[in-house]
């Protein structure tokens, strides 16, 4: 049997042969009439069919929606190079074709098309799990890509802290209780419901500004302060808005996701650019820089926790960082 680069180089040279509009599916078979693979049998040549999506169902929500879009950036940005094909003259937009990410993923071209198109078909895990190797995603990308195909995998994650709601009085006294270090309580779609002393002497603007503003990623790109107090705000920047989207994605129909994304999208052509990349990462404790006006410059770890009781709730919390001196600055600024 011909090995997948031999059939990946061929349906390269048919494709430039017959034009970009051939239509071939995974094995060179072609699927039945209105019938596609069964996404659980992805990389066998034995396969079962499923039913085709709804009638006039092309786009059934917006995680269906974000998963096409999602997928087409993916493909993008794989080089044909590194899954042994040639550059090729023939292709006239970057990364891989959609047949050769079917192929790859041993699923149908057609019904890998209708995954792109936005809609109601259910890829199974071992699916998912070969599109993500396919499209040499990240384990953030393949987390990203779990939740947005079945957006239940990530339901659980948000909370029941309803938007508006003041952090839980227990909470607080937590954030009290750190002390001088900088910590603040954010709900799933990144409102800021609490804070203690450090961390608004840290960042003042954070009680200043009106409620429906207090949001971390509003903040972020909207205020100049935050630009300030940032060592490397285009990183940090950039690294908030990857980690919000991991986040939201599979809720980004939430009333309160859709106002942040589209009040963000019309106030900051940097928030704009990134958000259309689609690019995802999961959080990591790392050390930061801040540039603060009073006391100099602070290194702090960033950590992230999440009470067992009030599972929307994350608490943001920055301590000292080992061998330098800003736990004594810390120190002063909270005196």
């Amino acid at each position: 049997m011909p090995s997948v680069t031999s059939r990946l180089r061929g349906l390269t040279s048919a494709v430039a042969l017959r034009g970009s509009s051939t239509v071939v599916t995974s094995g060179d078979r072609r699927p039945v009439a209105g019938r596609h693979k069964e996404s659980g049998h992805a990389g066998t040549d034995t396969t079962t069919v499923s039913p085709p999506p709804r009638p006039g169902a092309s786009v059934s929500s917006p995680a269906r929606r974000e998963l096409a879009e999602f997928l087409r950036s993916r493909r993008r940005q794989v080089d044909p190079r590194a899954v042994g094909l040639p550059a090729g003259d023939a292709r006239r937009t970057p990364g891989l074709r959609r047949e050769e990410v079917a192929l790859l993923s041993g699923v149908s071209h057609t019904w890998y098309t209708w995954l792109e198109q936005g809609r109601d078909i259910r890829p199974s895990r071992q699916v998912v799990d070969a599109l993500a190797r396919t499209l040499r995603m990240s384990p953030a990308e393949h987390e990203y890509l779990k939740d947005l195909a079945a957006p239940h995998h990530s339901q659980a994650r948000g909370g029941a802290l309803q938007q508006g709601r003041g952090v839980p009085a227990h909470v607080q006294r937590l954030l009290d209780a750190l002390g001088s270090s900088p910590a603040y309580a954010i709900t799933a779609s990144w409102s800021i419901v609490g804070w203690n002393r450090a961390y608004e002497r840290l960042y003042p603007g954070v009680a200043a500004a009106a409620p429906a503003d207090r949001n971390l990623l509003w903040l972020v790109f909207t205020d100049p302060a935050v630009r300030e107090l940032l060592g490397d705000w285009v990183t940090d920047s950039r690294r908030f808005l990857t980690q919000f989207r991991a986040e939201v994605g599979p809720r980004l129909a939430d009333p309160d996701v859709v106002d942040l994304v589209a009040r963000l999208e019309a106030a900051s052509p940097h928030f704009r650019a990134g958000w259309a990349s689609h690019d995802v990462d999961r959080f990591s404790s790392r050390e930061r820089r801040f540039e603060h006006p009073r006391v100099g410059t602070l290194l702090l770890e960033h950590h992230q926790l999440t009470p067992a009781d009030t599972p929307g709730l994350q608490l943001v919390v920055y301590t000292a960082a080992a061998g330098s001196d800003t736990a004594a600055r810390l120190a002063r600024l909270s005196a």
